[in-house]
């Protein structure tokens, strides 16, 4: 682990858990990170790619992490998908910063 890494745990839709080294330091998103570890199967996850217009890679924050506050375009399409509820956040919106080091997160059942 370098020093621009942290921990996050994906619980994944077969509900095992994951622990990843995820590096802080090449902008990447939850989305892209559960992508590159293939932790759902392909097209099943970050359908849009990233543009906040499907929510593919809908996710539960489980830890108490302070979020950045959901873009219109993030508040919109959680209100339309399915099995949103209070922790629902598009993975595609979360980026790997510091402050995310010990994440935990529940990726939401596929069609969603």
């Amino acid at each position: 682990m370098t020093m621009r890494d942290i921990q996050v745990t994906i619980i994944d839709r077969q509900g095992k858990p994951h622990q990843i080294e995820a590096p802080t330091d090449l902008n990447m998103n939850l989305m892209e990170l559960v992508r590159a570890y293939e932790l759902a199967p392909e097209g099943t996850i970050g359908v849009c790619g990233g543009m906040a217009m499907c929510a593919s890679c809908q996710c539960y924050v489980l830890s108490p992490h302070q979020l950045p506050d959901k873009s219109d375009e993030e508040e919109a399409m959680l209100s339309e998908a399915f099995f949103v509820n209070d922790k629902s956040r598009l993975g595609c919106q979360i980026h790997l910063t510091d402050k995310l080091n010990g994440l935990q997160v529940e990726l939401a059942p596929e069609g969603s």
